[in-house]
């Protein structure tokens, strides 16, 4: 039985194999991937986003339980940062991950940066493909949590929750961070800590005075106590709230849309760009174009579109 066998009778080793062969982008993966995207479409991408240190991790794994209790599959995608020497995921506190069901209903896995910037892995959005065509009902993403606007996760995830804490500040200065533009949900976790209620209440008021298209989803505000396991049913079900407005709208339908129209640009860019870098190192060009710079004789500006008209050419 070949590798690709195992994976489609729904062999776990099989799919480790194949998230690896994906993640470090080896040889023929992008085959691989064409085989699997006729069967993609079904899973539900959740993307958990944040600051570092607002309970993320402890939201998803209960999350993953409120999922599987109702006989859902579950792949969990957790974006950590690089290793500075070896260029792998620093696991931090994922060692709870471990008290899932082992009999396949779950399945964990931690990817580095490598650095990718925006929040995820450059290889996630090819690492849910993998997930979906296996048979996950769910895919959880969990960003790295770089608190800058993670607007990358957009084009991975069908439900964006914005996960905040009381003393992440005014809800003022979570939007100047971006985070209040890709929210479909907001999650006050730690909401027994004191200025829980207030930030809550400016996230409710900043919504109600934001100006949106007629129609359109009005992100919602959840408190939970994860460490407490409180409200982790509430945010359950306003996840699948959203999903109902956004199928019944059309905005689903939409969003899926203008992510495979980002997708097929993204896999374009990333080949020219390719194309174009190898062309440069095999003919020596930027060496000889350095060195104009620093004596004076030429500037980058130039340089690069006489080197983008050679190109083209």
């Amino acid at each position: 039985m070949t590798l690709f066998e195992a994976f489609q009778q729904g062999d776990i080793r099989a799919l480790s194999r194949l998230v690896s062969h994906v993640e470090n982008r080896a040889d023929g993966y992008q085959k691989l991937l064409e085989k699997l995207y006729a069967k993609v479409g079904r899973a539900l991408r959740v993307g958990i986003t944040g600051p570092p240190g607002s309970g993320k991790s402890t939201l998803v794994n209960l999350l993953t339980h409120e999922f599987i209790a109702r006989q859902q599959r579950v792949g969990i995608i957790a974006v950590d940062p690089s290793s500075p020497f070896t260029g792998g995921a620093l696991l931090g506190d994922r060692v709870r991950m471990n008290e899932f069901p082992s009999d396949g209903r779950v399945y964990f896995r931690s990817m580095a940066t490598r650095g990718a910037t925006g929040g995820l892995a450059a290889a996630t959005d090819n690492v849910t493909v993998v997930y979906d065509a296996f048979g996950f009902d769910i895919t959880l993403i969990e960003t790295v949590g770089v608190g800058q606007v993670e607007l990358d996760i957009i084009d991975t995830c069908d439900v964006v929750v914005v996960v905040i804490v009381p003393e992440s500040g005014d809800a003022v200065q979570t939007m100047k961070a971006g985070l209040m533009e890709i929210a479909d949900i907001f999650c006050v976790n730690k909401s027994d800590r004191p200025g829980a209620e207030r930030i809550a209440a400016e996230l409710r008021m900043a919504m109600e005075t934001r100006k949106r298209v007629e129609g359109a989803w009005a992100p919602s505000v959840i408190a939970t106590e994860a460490v407490n396991r409180k409200g982790i049913d509430r945010l359950h079900n306003e996840i699948h709230r959203f999903v109902d407005f956004a199928r019944s709208s059309g905005q689903f339908e939409k969003h899926r849309r203008e992510q495979v129209r980002r997708k097929i640009l993204s896999v374009l860019k990333a080949r020219f760009q390719q194309e174009f870098l190898d062309k440069l190192a095999s003919e020596g060009h930027v060496d000889e174009a350095i060195e104009k710079i620093l004596s004076g004789t030429d500037n980058p500006y130039r340089i690069g579109d006489r080197l983008y008209q050679q190109f083209t050419k």
